[in-house]
């Protein structure tokens, strides 16, 4: 489910990083020049293509970079993630930081000769496109499967670990519809910024920020990894695993597993309720803790029942002293 997401996301974000590139240039066209400088030399622009081509070009020329990075990722499997995720969001933020500058650029002026120098908005572009490639690296690599295989599921609340032997459970989720809300409401944020990057309208504060709160919302909501260790539990949120609840071992009195259903909580996502806290991502078996202090903390993701019981056995050691 959680490539499935990142499929969804990456779909949504080249049709609207496409849609952005295209329709800049038509959107400002009762303001632009016949011709739209498109080339500086220094502050000076020194060529210049029509309102069609501007909108045109960058535009393919998005397509063919996700094509590639499409071809690329399907022939390299997973490990290609972080290179796709780099690829996609540094390069959709470089080509729609550049258009809107050269848009800008051209506003208001009878010829293209007159345009304003790009320089200022090409450098604030190119160092966004660099954060946005660090981030995009990032997510890939958690977005990557253990390379460890999995152990057969073994029965009873508390695994048997042999002496001497170290065991650690994993497991990741996704939602790909809270993606999908999450990634179209950051294209509203994102057409917005970008419309008053490049002068269009102003700053729109009041309409930008909610729907940026949401899609980071939505993203940190949308995908989960749970794992188990002899220090206990830590379960992350959000492609980046940032922000993560951890609970020690010692302080775990006991872990199950229980089918949960969005009625029984309240929704979808990070829910608070009568049950404690439960993160919803699909209905079914979650993985549910019960500790020392505080309510119930429920997560649902697959193959909760073997990091239940192997929950359970570092839980008792360490209520044994061991």
């Amino acid at each position: 489910m959680k490539k499935n997401g990142a499929r969804w996301g990456a779909r949504v974000w080249v049709v609207g990083v496409a849609g952005v590139l295209a329709a800049l240039p038509f959107a400002a066209s009762g303001r632009l020049p016949d011709r739209l400088a498109a080339h500086w030399g220094g502050s000076a622009p020194n060529g210049s293509m029509p309102l069609w081509a501007a909108a045109l070009l960058p535009a393919l020329a998005w397509a063919a970079l996700a094509l590639c990075v499409a071809f690329i990722g399907r022939r390299g499997g997973f490990p290609a993630g972080p290179w796709v995720g780099a690829s996609l969001l540094s390069g959709g933020v470089l080509l729609a930081g550049a258009q809107a500058s050269i848009v800008r650029a051209n506003l208001d002026v009878s010829d293209w000769q007159d345009a304003a120098p790009v320089g200022t908005g090409i450098g604030i572009t190119a160092a966004v496109a660099v954060v946005a490639g660090v981030l995009g690296w990032l997510a890939g690599r958690r977005a990557a499967p253990p390379t460890t295989p999995a152990r057969p599921a073994e029965g009873g609340a508390v695994m048997e670990i042999p002496a001497g032997e170290r065991r650690v459970w994993l497991s990741r989720l996704s939602n790909p519809w809270l993606h999908l809300i999450g990634a179209l409401t950051g294209l509203v944020t994102a057409a917005g910024t970008v419309a008053a990057a490049c002068g269009l309208i102003g700053a729109q504060w009041a309409l930008v920020t909610p729907f940026a709160v949401a899609s980071l919302a939505m993203f940190a909501s949308a995908s989960v990894q749970a794992r188990v260790t002899e220090a206990g539990l830590e379960v992350a949120f959000g492609p980046l695993g940032w922000p993560a609840r951890r609970w020690a071992a010692g302080d775990i009195v006991s872990a199950r597993v229980e089918d949960r259903r969005p009625a029984q909580v309240g929704g979808w996502g990070y829910r608070l309720g009568g049950l404690g806290t439960t993160v919803m991502l699909r209905s079914g078996e979650c993985l549910v803790i019960r500790p020392r202090t505080g309510s119930e903390f429920a997560v649902s993701v697959d193959d909760a029942e073997r990091g239940a019981t192997l929950l359970n056995a570092f839980a008792s050691r360490r209520r044994a002293g061991a």
